[in-house]
């Protein structure tokens, strides 16, 4: 145990005192108490910031955007490459303070730590290929040079949930860094202190303080506020929010990339390794107590083999540890609150009393910590159920069974919803073949979620109600530039030479494009 959070759960003082310097807040402004999830007890208080607040923070990071954007690419990424090193070496420290803030286990939140270095590591090494100019095809070969550029955004706004208070503070931010920008940055009120480490860690690396700015409140009112002051935002939340945040950033013709929530299925089809199968499928649904925009909701397991999958996945699921530790003896967490923990049961409590049957869990632990829910399984959820048609973000998952492939896509399409799927099969070309037919932005082929999200040169995000844009990859960085178009004419230019007709003219450009046609040229 580091020194971070004692055994019960309490955050050394001097640490906290340190990071809530850290927001962007009048002096002797209110303050709001966050809660510990594994204990619901008092566990800092954070300064309160206004409206006010964030336009100084957001004029303070449009000026250190200038002297930022100025540096050298090269420059810009070795103090990534710097916030990479720190993370793995404070590690225990950072997961201390996850798991005291968003009280899930210790495996999960390192999980988080690994996560961020993965990101850091891509940026750093990628950041600079990406943001290179470009030569592109001319007009006139020979005779026009087409180059293309991405300049920085100026300020983005970074709009964070507290179910991933590491991952998302920090890793959505990098790639800002990397291409100029500074951040304005609104995370949940119960994930502030994490993302205050990680901006002091990212400080110690060698960024300047003023680059990214940290505001706190109330979502609608100081995250509205962000928005409003943002050249870009980055939203990662539900999507009733996700809608508002597009429609205001509308008004302004400001972008976006927003991940929202998904409703997401698993494939077990009929010649699926089932040991494998089972053990991926109880990490996809209840990693991080289900509270995971990319858990797995909806299993749809082929007939032949639902009773053997089904022995190994309840055995599994009966396995599970459930409780609160500082270290790795539990395998599944707390919810992060009331609300969370209503929403679970009120899902579970509907679909049985609706007529679906509780295969594993289904209860609430008080003995265990206030908001502690089991792992659960249910059976018979139909079209109407509260499990059915909306996302639980917790540990409740709900078996279908199929008869086909076909009728396992046209099921697991069956939702407005289309952030991750995944697909288990014994022949890799069959699960390409129904992964391609799958209305999700992610799929995942003999794995959960974690094979997509951990591949940071594979750009993901969701369809439909699971948002718009993409992070991670090419896509993930460029999201935070403007595209510049640079064209540079040689020779006479783009007009008939002197004494020629324009009939003339005409007819020698219609020509050259045939043959520019036929040569395969773009």
């Amino acid at each position: 145990m580091s020194s971070t959070v004692s055994v019960d759960g309490v955050v050394d003082q001097h640490l906290l005192d340190q990071l809530v310097d850290g927001v962007v807040a009048r002096p002797r402004a209110e303050r709001a108490a966050t809660v510990a999830p594994f204990t619901a007890q008092p566990l800092a208080e954070v300064p309160v910031s206004t409206v006010e607040d964030v336009a100084t923070a957001a004029a303070a990071a449009r000026d250190a955007a200038h002297g930022w954007a100025a540096r050298p690419v090269v420059e810009r990424v070795r103090i990534i490459g710097r916030i990479h090193d720190l993370v793995l070496d404070r590690r225990a420290e950072i997961a201390d303070l996850v798991q005291a803030e968003a009280g899930k286990a210790r495996r999960d939140a390192f999980e988080e730590v690994a996560d961020v270095a993965l990101a850091a590591r891509y940026v750093a090494a990628r950041g600079p290929q990406v943001l290179r100019e470009r030569r592109r095809v001319g007009l006139i070969p020979g005779l026009t040079r087409a180059v293309e550029a991405h300049r920085p955004k100026g300020v983005v706004g970074v709009i964070s949930p507290w179910n991933y208070p590491l991952t998302l503070a920090i890793s959505d931010c990098l790639p800002a860094f990397a291409a100029g920008n500074a951040v304005l940055h609104k995370p949940d009120q119960q994930a502030m202190l994490t993302a205050l480490l990680a901006r002091s860690i990212a400080i110690e690396a060698g960024l300047p303080e003023a680059l990214w700015q940290i505001v706190s409140g109330d979502g609608p009112v100081i995250g509205g506020a962000v928005v409003e002051h943002a050249d870009y935002v980055s939203f990662t939340g539900s999507t009733s929010t996700g809608r508002i945040v597009a429609a205001r950033l509308g008004e302004r013709l400001v972008g976006a990339s927003l991940e929202l929530g998904g409703k997401n299925p698993m494939l077990i089809l009929d010649d699926a390794d089932l040991d494998r199968a089972a053990e991926s499928a109880v990490r996809a649904c209840f990693s991080n107590a289900g509270q995971l925009c990319m858990s797995m909701e909806r299993l749809y397991v082929a007939a032949p083999i639902r009773g053997p999958f089904l022995e190994r996945f309840l055995a599994r699921v009966d396995g599970l540890r459930l409780g609160a530790a500082f270290d790795y003896s539990r395998d599944m967490g707390s919810l992060m609150s009331q609300a969370q923990l209503d929403k679970a049961t009120a899902h579970v409590g509907d679909a049985v009393a609706k007529g679906a049957r509780v295969l594993a869990g289904g209860r609430a632990r008080p003995d265990l910590g206030p908001w502690f829910h089991e792992p659960t399984v249910l059976d018979g959820v139909r079209p109407g159920m509260l499990a059915a048609d909306g996302e639980t973000f917790g540990p409740v998952v709900a078996v279908h069974t199929v008869g086909s492939d076909d009728e396992a896509v046209e099921l697991a399409n069956d939702t407005p919803f289309g952030l991750n799927a995944s697909v288990w099969t014994g022949d890799v070309r069959r699960g390409l073949a129904v992964a391609r037919r799958l209305r999700s932005g992610v799929v995942n082929v003999n794995e959960g979620y974690a094979a997509a999200w951990g591949s940071h040169d594979l750009p993901i995000g969701g369809v439909g109600w699971s948002g718009l844009g993409r992070r991670h990859g090419r896509e993930g960085i460029l999201r935070y530039t403007e595209t510049q178009a640079i064209a540079v004419q040689r020779g006479h230019g783009i007009t008939p030479l002197p004494g020629m007709d324009y009939d003339t003219f005409a007819e020698l450009m219609t020509r050259s494009l045939r043959v520019m046609r036929r040569l395969g040229r773009p």
